[in-house]
């Protein structure tokens, strides 16, 4: 015999098998006794399995390389095999999972061939891997659902439904998971989750994460796909341990593009290793493409309705809004014109104030158009410098005390002397004056405003950011008013309903200047009535 040949033969009784022949065979060969004792594994084994010759022979099968939850069935269908019973699976193509040495998991398709030796039968089998031919058909088959579900959705939500069932049932994964990006909140929004029937996935399952949280976050993050072989290993998940707690072992997180954009992330999870390898990345990220095509297509035609109703509500601004003043103006100035004479100083006095106070509204109005525009445009400049955002708040609050005292309002301060930061402050009065305004303007007379402001530090970092918020006893804000609040022109049904004069742009110019500072506003829950807005700042810039 050639002494260059990998060695196959493990044991004397099967000898009279062509050493040089399954030596050199392109296809696993793996010969096994009837207590599953390994007694022959070529170089093509090796491969595939990543055991040496040296390290497999005399090893027993079914703990080397069959899956955990087989390992049963295996020496039971092996036992009656060696006892003589019906051999339905001898000479038949079979496709059945296996381990590989570092732990992922494998498809082969195998054939299984028995002969009789003085010491018993031994059982031959020759096996190649076909995970990826098999992952791409169901993927052929995923993609066809995929598409059909996102034709006949009538909804981006009963879309992203389809399109993670189809992943989930087709692939086998047992959590299928579809995030797309909330920029008003800054932060990620489970759109979808598929879990398989009776996967119990209460302690895992939530519904928010920030960027950079969690396997979503991480991909949002980083802009690239990401994978997670061993969730109970990676400490830096958030859900890693309920994964875990739940049987999910293996992850992977690929973006969800869109004209040059990231839309949000689409994740799935498997309850064992697999090789991510090349492939699956591919035909992942090309669902994905798929969905975030969809989305856009979807957000377009949200935008020119978004678009009609704008334009329609600005019509309503100027009907109302701008048209009531202007009456105003025009009616005191010509009865005026024709009285002036007869009317008395403190009469006179009256009438100006009158014409003043309705030329101050045209003023806001017009300021805060200009400003929307220049803001969204970029052609307004933030002029940031070390500043003081307490004695911003303080000034504001100074302003605004005479006001707050004709309705006998309660004001509360809580903050640090000092809180610097690198900003600018013009812009941030704005902010300050909008929302102290408002709070004024929604809350009844003998209510409360709370302002609360400090610093708190980053998590895994040694930069700072301020949390600044303002809370009133007022009307509040519907919960299903929320979500459109920050919408040009936009106003809660509850100041609509009390005939509460405003332009709907105030809180659209404070989320403006604030996201040109890296920082971001929402409204947070609020027990009892009135509403709370919350800011949150960083205390330098970053480039």
């Amino acid at each position: 015999m050639d002494r260059n040949v990998t060695p196959v033969i493990c044991d004397h009784r099967v000898l009279h098998e062509p050493q040089a022949v399954l030596a050199a065979a392109l296809e696993a060969y793996v010969a096994i006794d009837s207590a599953d004792r390994i007694l022959g594994w070529n170089a093509a084994a090796e491969a595939l399995f990543g055991y040496s010759h040296a390290q497999a022979c005399g090893r027993v099968l079914a703990d080397l390389i069959i899956p955990m939850r087989y390992r049963q069935q295996h020496r039971a269908g092996l036992a009656r095999l060696a006892a003589g019973g019906p051999g339905r699976v001898l000479g038949q193509r079979l496709q059945l999972a296996a381990v590989h040495r570092d732990g992922h998991e494998l498809l082969i398709e195998l054939t299984l061939t028995v002969t009789a030796t003085p010491d018993g039968p031994v059982f031959h089998a020759f096996a190649h891997d076909v995970s990826t031919k098999v992952r791409a058909a169901r993927f052929t088959t995923v993609e066809a659902a995929v598409s059909r579900g996102l034709a006949e959705a009538s909804s981006s939500d009963a879309a992203s439904a389809r399109v993670v069932e189809a992943l989930g049932v087709n692939m086998g994964w047992p959590v299928v998971e579809l995030w797309l990006t909330d920029l008003d909140r800054q932060l990620l929004v489970c759109a979808a989750r598929y879990a398989e029937s009776g996967r119990r996935v209460r302690g895992f399952a939530v519904n928010e994460i920030d960027y950079g949280i969690g396997l979503p976050g991480r991909v949002y993050r980083q802009r690239r796909p990401s994978w997670v072989p061993d969730l109970a290993a990676d400490a830096t998940l958030v859900r890693s341990s309920a994964a875990a707690a739940i049987g999910l072992r293996a992850a992977v997180g690929v973006p969800v593009w869109a004209s040059g954009r990231i839309l949000g992330v689409l994740c799935v999870y498997g309850d064992r290793a697999e090789d991510p390898e090349d492939t699956l990345i591919a035909l992942l990220s090309g669902v994905a493409a798929h969905v975030g095509q969809y989305l856009e297509r979807r957000r377009a035609e949200e935008l020119a309705i978004e678009l009609a109703r704008t334009k329609d509500e600005f019509l309503a601004l100027v009907t109302h809004e701008l048209r009531n003043p202007l009456t105003a103006i025009t009616a005191t100035a010509t009865m005026l014109s024709g009285e002036v004479d007869a009317l008395s100083q403190p009469e006179l006095r009256h009438y100006l104030a009158i014409i003043n106070r309705n030329a101050q509204r045209l003023t806001v109005m017009s300021e805060d158009l200009l400003d929307l525009a220049r803001l969204e445009s970029g052609n307004l400049a933030i002029r940031p410098t070390a500043c003081d955002l307490a004695a911003v708040i303080n000034a504001s609050i100074q302003d605004l005390t005479e006001t707050a005292g004709d309705k006998d309002l309660t004001l509360a301060v809580t903050m640090p002397p000092r809180l610097s930061l690198y900003a600018d402050p013009d812009r941030l009065r704005q902010v300050a004056d909008n929302l102290l305004s408002n709070a004024i303007k929604y809350t009844p007379a003998g209510g409360a405003i709370t302002v609360t402001a400090d610093t708190r530090n980053e998590p895994d970092s040694d930069s700072e950011r301020i949390l600044w918020s303002i809370s009133d006893t007022g009307i509040g804000i519907p919960a299903t008013d929320r979500p459109r609040l920050f919408r040009r022109f936009y106003r809660a049904s509850t100041a609509l309903d009390r005939r509460i004069p405003g332009t709907g742009l105030g809180l659209v110019i404070v989320r403006t200047i604030l996201e040109r500072h890296q920082g971001s506003i929402t409204v947070t829950d609020h027990h009892g009535p009135g509403t709370t807005f919350t800011i949150d700042l960083p205390t330098e810039l970053s480039t």
